[in-house]
């Protein structure tokens, strides 16, 4: 945490306490119903709150327990410590009571733990056990002050406007109420401001007692037992004449202000001031002026008087011996004079708030400062701290007290905070209308918020707009709209505008300008109705913030500009602006789905909408623009927050279900369902300088920040990641009431009333950022913008997503050309050193044809020295891969972590397979291979889940024209015994076209499915054989299953004929007993004894889950043009590809059915689109995972490979062509491979638009009129025309008109095929 503002302190005279118990210094204020306890200037050890409504009078620390004493005019709390032993130190409540007085006002802690009680009597009270009254006693006038002396044997008091001050002496000490005091006065000339008793070294020395008053006067007086016979108890030793110590130039006289503060520096702080001065000066500073002169000052242990006035003037006096019967007149010394101290006084308030009150503490620790707090009435505590050597330095000096913190805040609990769009200024309002407007300034301790103004609004604030930077606030009423001038300390309302709208208005939007004009705002609402108004702010040159300038509620800064109506206000939900994401509010004069978003509506049916606007000052309108519509099946969502980069996040009705979604690409991109207790309240979005979005997720008492990640397509990984937790619980017990980003990455989280400041350092030891596994590099913490960019951005290309990725686009010769630049790259290569990111390769290489790019596994022509150089590697082979990977193993490259080092060399080493069998072998199966490979590769070591090869790998090697080797090689990869779990994994019966190796391969998992037991069961094979018909082989098996006990029943029913009706109905009733005892396989065997293929199928797909299999039976059993498979493929492939969004898994499908033109369609539109019964889609349809950038090359292969596949990439148009590419660079973009993005945009050939046709009698166009170069391998699988179409054209050319009309050039040519 980088700052807390733990709350606004009371103004009050005893709102503050400072002391030391057991090494510990506490600090405690007051604020509204809550204590605030502090160790240091920015670390917060509780908050404990009151009953609201019930503001706090006082608050007291007795040194000795550790214990806290609170009060409210009528009832007293006290906490007792525990924890500390753990080092947890917390408070919890002892006891409370009410006391016979309903005007409390003052506590004080003596010995054996008695409590002094000031209002309109003195009552003291033995905190022992539990409250007990000891002495009471009435007062004529009510107490200001009342404090126990040290030792416990006198107490001072005095009443308000009062000059005398009342000595009680303890007479004795009885068990019950024998405790008696008598009192003298001490006599005043005028009313007494302020009181302070002389402090001990330490709580158990015994001192004489000092008492030191300050008058109305300006006079400081010190009283002390300099007569022990005296008839008063304390007579004054000496006086210092404040107003005379300070004393301005003579040419200020006149203008010089009277008022002054002052303080005392016992004598015990100040030696260990000294002390620390000294231990932390170099040898060369102590023959300085500033310490001898201290060190001279310290060895007299004086006391030090303070005295200062509002304008940074300071007069410090040395007291020596007080108390001393006989004083010198050398005991009352000068020990500096100067000007120019920074205080920061409340000028222009009222004299109340004006008052400032001054305490001071040096801790014991070595490198401890001096440090003063100065309590400012108008709402402030300042921290300063010091070394005392310069604080005292009689030379001119300009940084005597260095300003740590600020502790400020609110009365009352924090409702709403409100940011500019830069962060730098940001408006906190609590729900009694009071508003503070803070400035983030940056200082060399770090980012500080600091409170610029304070509102106090009249009315009702619905919505907040900051402008400029936090000079001006517009708040929205209920009826009105007011404009506040925020520039000064007490802000002034400037302008008022009332307005009347139908509907309820929801949000306050600040509208982008064309022109960054400074002095020019527009704001607008909009109504539950969808209804709008937009007031125009003309902020004058120079503005005063007093009533005589006469432009406080002037209209003509404030006016109605236009009114709109968006319309779409069914079942309208919410409506409300965007966080921004990034610094500037204007945007260009283009009105487009381009522009940046202001504002985000939502419905009960959770359709989510994106909306932009442009203000068109000459026509005094607004123009709206729908940017993107998103139906998130989230039935009536209860909060929603968006960022102008289109990013939005959603939560269900339960406040549980967390949905982010990417607005641009309709994608869902993360869902979390948190548990029951943790309540989602609050969303808050940023983004670092490029664009990368952060989100906050507001719990109760805690806050989780989100991350976007990189698109993992290969490896299904998550899109968004928690990077860190914030937890308050343990500062304090209120519930957290809103949270803000600040400019730069810092985190404000407002609970009750105070801010918490989060820096954006993060540690990459939290358990978030460890689960990441980011390489660290010896780093302890990070940035947060750092991190977040760490986890986005551009890979660098030898990164395994970025190789992959190029593997699948076709570039397998540059990913070879990758590799060696690597290789050359790290055989030099030591810690510590920077590793190109693309490893010596000019970009142009990346989005060059692939034709144009050498091969590196071609043997160049070199000169004949160039045999010499065995440096230098030209070539791509499996020993170039060993040698990388051995390095790999040695070396630690900088941008990748462990896990992505292992994935390199994995994919290093399934290359070097892939190339050593590439002249055997096509681009598909190429592909397949590699990726199974991986796959194989990191199942082994545990890397991945996932049980089956993806749909993605099963289409390419459908397409591929090398299965056979394929076969050859995945068979190889389980030792040539292939079972059924193998052959699903690798998706063989997916991907294989050729029945009859099918079903050789098929008889083959029969055999593996017989012997993989010692014991041989027929039943593991039964399904299998009965699949091939091949009933015989399994009769032959059971005759050698003699140990089975089923043996003879099986035998005896397999003996007959099953295409008899009888024994098809035994084979039926078998079946359907085994599915009762949840055999599934083996029922599903006799299914097919039954010749009932579909019932087989169905138990396989439903009771076995295993649609491969099913799949497998049908093409075996029936052959590919079969009714059940493809019943099959209609009512449950697809029908499940439309509910997940699974495209590969849908074109498979449709081109089984030999529906290929729907199969290239299937890539590029929504497959329940392209169903004959439109499914509806799930919420895995709109997982960003449905998409993937390799479908764009699948897309453009298949598209050109039969007339089929042409005539449906025909019906795609142009529009939805170019935004299926421009999608799919977005992806590449979002994955890190930028380049690959590049060479998408740079490359794509799109297809011509098809020619319309001229009459409706004309036969349809030739689908290979689209293609833009013609190609001779387009195979014609169109269906030529029955009988009947080729009659029914005839006879409709008879009735064509006799006109002759010319045909065009082109349709002859493709009459010819060209």
């Amino acid at each position: 945490m980088r700052a807390v503002l733990p709350g606004k302190p009371q103004a009050k005279l005893q709102a503050v306490c400072v002391g030391q118990w057991h090494n510990q210094r506490l600090i405690a204020y007051i604020s509204g119903n809550a204590v605030v306890i502090l160790s240091a200037a920015d670390a917060i050890l509780q908050t404990i709150y009151h009953k609201e409504g019930e503001e706090l009078e006082a608050i007291a620390l007795d040194e000795s327990t550790g214990k806290f004493a609170a009060c409210t005019k009528s009832t007293v709390y006290v906490y007792k410590p525990y924890g500390k032993e753990d080092g947890a130190l917390k408070w919890s409540l002892q006891c409370s009571f009410t006391p016979e007085d309903d005007g409390v006002s003052t506590l004080s802690w003596g010995f054996t733990e008695e409590l002094l009680i000031g209002g309109s009597k003195l009552a003291l009270f033995s905190m022992n056990q539990s409250q007990r009254s000891i002495w009471s006693i009435q007062l004529a006038n009510p107490v200001k002050f009342a404090n126990f002396s040290y030792d416990s044997s006198l107490i001072s008091s005095t009443g308000w406007h009062d000059r005398l001050v009342k000595i009680w002496r303890r007479l004795g000490s009885g068990e019950d109420d024998d405790s008696r005091f008598d009192f003298t006065y001490l006599s005043h000339p005028t009313t007494i401001t302020g009181m302070h008793w002389r402090r001990p070294f330490h709580r158990d020395q015994t001192i004489d007692n000092v008492l030191y008053t300050i008058c109305a006067d300006n006079i400081l007086r010190i009283w002390a037992a300099t007569d022990p016979h005296g008839l008063q108890v304390l007579q004054q030793w000496a006086q210092i004449d404040l107003q005379e110590s300070i004393k301005p130039r003579l040419s200020n006289l006149a203008a010089a202000s009277t008022r002054r503060f002052a303080f005392v520096i016992d004598s015990r702080e100040f030696g260990l001031g000294t002390q620390r001065a000294i231990e932390s000066a170099k040898d060369s500073d102590k023959q300085e002026g500033g310490l001898e002169h201290l060190i001279e000052i310290a060895n007299r242990s004086p006391e030090i008087c303070v005295a200062l006035d509002d304008e940074g003037r300071m007069s410090a006096w040395g007291l020596e011996n007080v108390g001393c019967k006989a004083r010198k007149t050398t005991n009352l010394f000068n020990v500096a004079h100067f000007e120019g101290l920074k205080l920061h006084f409340a000028h222009g308030a009222q004299d109340e708030l004006r008052n400032v009150q001054f305490y001071n503490f040096c801790g014991e620790g070595a490198g401890e400062k001096f440090t003063i707090l100065a309590h400012h009435f108008d709402g402030r505590i300042e921290w300063l701290e010091t070394d005392i050597s310069e604080l005292f330095d009689p030379s001119p000096r300009q940084d005597r007290l260095i300003r740590k913190a600020i502790w400020s805040g609110h009365a009352s609990s924090i409702k709403k905070i409100v940011r500019t769009a830069s962060g730098r200024a940001l408006v906190s309002r609590t729900s009694d209308n009071e508003g503070l407007v803070w400035k983030q300034t940056a200082t060399k301790h770090g980012t500080r918020i600091i409170r610029q103004s304070q509102l106090t609004v009249p009315e009702h604030i619905h919505r907040t707009c900051v402008l400029q930077e936090g000079d001006y606030v517009a708040f929205l009423h209920y009826g009105a709209i007011t404009l506040w001038d925020t520039r000064d300390h007490l802000g002034a309302q400037l302008a008022y505008c009332s307005y009347e709208i139908e509907g309820k208005p929801l949000a306050l939007i600040l509208l982008p300008e064309v022109e960054q004009t400074a002095r020019i705002a527009h704001v607008a609402t909009i109504s539950s109705e969808m209804k709008g108004i937009v007031w125009e702010i003309s902020l004058p040159p120079q503005l005063t913030t007093n009533g005589s300038s006469g432009l406080h509620g002037s209209s003509t800064l404030l006016r109605e500009f236009s009114r709109f109506d968006l319309g779409m206000k069914d079942d309208l939900a919410f409506v409300l602006p965007v966080d921004p994401a990034g610094p500037t509010t204007t945007i260009s004069g283009f009105m487009d789905t381009f522009a940046r978003d202001v504002a985000i509506s939502y419905t009960n049916a959770g359709v989510l909408r994106a909306w932009t606007a442009k203000v068109d000052r000459d026509k005094e309108i607004v123009r709206w623009l729908l940017t993107s519509t998103v139906e998130t099946g989230i039935m009536n969502p209860s909060l929603a927050s968006g960022t102008s980069i289109r990013k939005s996040a959603l939560v269900d009705a339960n406040r549980t279900g967390l949905t982010i979604w990417d607005l641009r690409g309709a994608q869902l991109e993360y869902e979390d369902d948190f548990h029951a207790q943790d309540v989602i309240q609050d969303l808050d979005w940023t983004s670092t300088p490029d664009d990368q979005s952060i989100l906050a997720v507001g719990f109760p008492h805690r806050v989780v920040l989100m991350s976007q990640l990189r698109y993992d397509y290969l490896n299904a990984g998550p899109a968004w990641a928690k990077i860190r937790e914030i937890r308050i619980k343990e500062m304090t017990p209120h519930p957290i009431g809103d949270s803000i980003w600040l400019g730069g990455g810092n985190f404000v989280i407002g609970a009750g009333n105070q801010l918490f400041i989060y820096e954006k350092t993060v540690d990459v030891a939290d358990k978030f950022v460890t689960d990441l596994r980011l390489p660290t590099h010896q780093r302890i913490t990070t940035d947060l913008f750092s991190l977040v960019t760490r986890l986005n951005g551009s890979l660098p290309v030898f990164h395994p997503q970025f190789l992959a990725q190029a593997i699948l686009s076709g570039k397998s010769v540059l990913v070879q050309k990758i590799l060696i630049g690597l290789h050359r790259k790290l055989k030099f290569f030591s810690e510590g050193d920077e590793l190109d990111g693309f490893v010596g390769i000019q970009t142009e290489d990346f989005y060059r044809p692939i034709e144009d790019i050498p091969n590196p596994a071609k043997k160049e022509m070199h000169s004949s020295y160039a045999d010499f150089d065995d440096e230098e590697v030209d070539s791509f082979n499996e020993d170039l891969a060993s040698s990388l990977t051995e390095k790999l193993t040695h070396v630690a490259i900088p941008q990748l972590s462990s896990p992505e080092q292992i994935h390199l060399a994995d994919i290093i080493e399934c290359v070097a397979t892939v190339e050593k069998h590439r002249r055997s072998m096509d681009d598909n199966a190429t592909r397949y291979l590699l990726f199974f490979r991986q796959h194989m590769l990191r199942r082994s070591q545990g890397a991945t889940s996932q049980i089956n090869i993806s749909w993605r790998e099963i289409v390419w090697a459908f397409h591929s024209n090398s299965q056979d080797i394929l076969v050859d090689l995945v068979s190889r990869n389980f030792h040539g015994k292939m079972l059924w779990e193998h052959a699903k994994e690798s998706g063989m019966f997916m991907w294989m076209r050729d029945l009859t190796a099918l079903r050789n391969q098929f008889e083959v998992i029969a055999r593996n499915q017989y012997t993989a037991t010692d014991e041989k069961n027929p039943i593991d094979c039964s399904l299998y054989y009965f699949a091939l018909k091949k009933k015989n082989v399994l009769v032959g098996l059971w005759r050698m299953a003699g140990w089975n006990r089923e043996q003879r029943s099986t035998q005896k029913l397999l003996a007959n004929n099953f295409k008899e009706a009888r024994w098809k109905t035994a084979a039926l009733k078998n079946a359907y007993a085994l599915l009762g005892k949840h055999r599934f396989e083996y029922a599903a065997a006799f299914f097919l004894l039954a010749d009932c293929l579909k019932d087989a199928v169905n138990v396989c797909s439903n009771q076995m889950n295993d649609l491969q299999l099913a799949i497998a039976i049908a093409r075996i059993y029936e052959g590919d043009d079969g009714p059940v498979l493809r019943e099959l493929l209609e009512e449950k492939v697809l029908v499940e590809a439309a509910k997940e969004g699974n495209r590969w898994m849908a074109t498979w499908a449709f081109w089984m059915l030999n529906r290929r033109d729907v199969a290239v369609r299937a890539l590029i539109s929504p497959v329940y689109t392209l169903l004959d019964t439109p499914e509806t889609p799930g919420t895995q349809s709109k997982l960003f995972l449905a998409d993937d950038p390799a479908l764009v090359v699948l897309y453009k292969q298949l598209r050109e490979k039969t007339l089929q596949t042409l005539k449906g990439a025909s019906k795609i148009s142009g529009r939805m062509e170019w935004d299926f590419i421009i999608h799919n660079a977005r992806l590449y973009d979002r994955m890190g491979c930028d380049l690959l993005a590049l060479d998408l945009v740079r490359n794509w050939e799109f297809l011509k638009p098809v020619p319309a046709r001229k009459k409706s009698i004309e036969a349809a166009p030739d689908p290979r009129m689209v293609l833009r170069r013609r190609s001779s391998l387009v195979v014609d699988d169109l269906q030529s025309p029955t009988l009947n179409e080729l009659r029914s054209a005839v006879a409709t050319k008879k009735q064509a008109p006799t006109v002759f009309e010319e045909p065009e050039s082109s349709s002859l040519l493709d009459s010819f095929g060209f």
